[in-house]
């Protein structure tokens, strides 16, 4: 779980994680542009606002949204120097559990369809390529409005 001190490192960390992309058919922006630490916070009052850290650095996050019969993954992040170790599917099995233990139906998030270990790094966890749902649908539109594009959305049915 995040505590208020977390938040001032994840713009960092998204930094990070994002020059994975370095080379990939993703808009520029996304290897320099953070979401500033505030915008996390209602997902820290929310509870849902996890994070991983090793020796005292926080490596990684994962922000999500309780939306009804569903949480959306809002984010994951792993610093980049980090990744590779697990720590992104952990936040993920993380996440998951804790729509279980609420009862929900599911779990959603949006991600790139072009790379390509996004879509087999969620499928191996269980979600399936799916844009029927509304409030996936809005979410798509706005990031496509943002200039995100080739986008899909991924349901994990719990």
């Amino acid at each position: 779980m995040a505590v208020e001190a977390d938040l001032q490192h994840l713009p960092r960390i998204e930094r990070s994680a994002a020059q994975a992309f370095q080379g990939r058919d993703v808009p520029a922006f996304l290897l320099t542009h953070a979401s500033p630490a505030e915008a996390w916070r209602p997902q820290l009052e929310a509870g849902t606002l996890w994070v991983s850290e090793a020796d005292g650095a926080l490596l990684a996050f994962l922000a999500a949204t309780a939306d009804g019969d569903r949480l959306h993954i809002d984010e994951v992040d792993v610093d980049q120097p980090a990744q590779g170790r697990g720590l992104g599917r952990r936040l993920m099995a993380h996440a998951i559990g804790w729509a279980m233990k609420r009862g929900l139906a599911q779990v959603t998030l949006t991600t790139f369809r072009n790379v390509p270990w996004n879509g087999p790094f969620y499928a191996s966890l269980g979600f399936m390529e799916d844009d029927r749902l509304p409030a996936l649908q809005e979410i798509l539109r706005a990031e496509a409005e943002k200039g995100l594009s080739d986008r899909c959305a991924m349901v994990k049915p719990l």
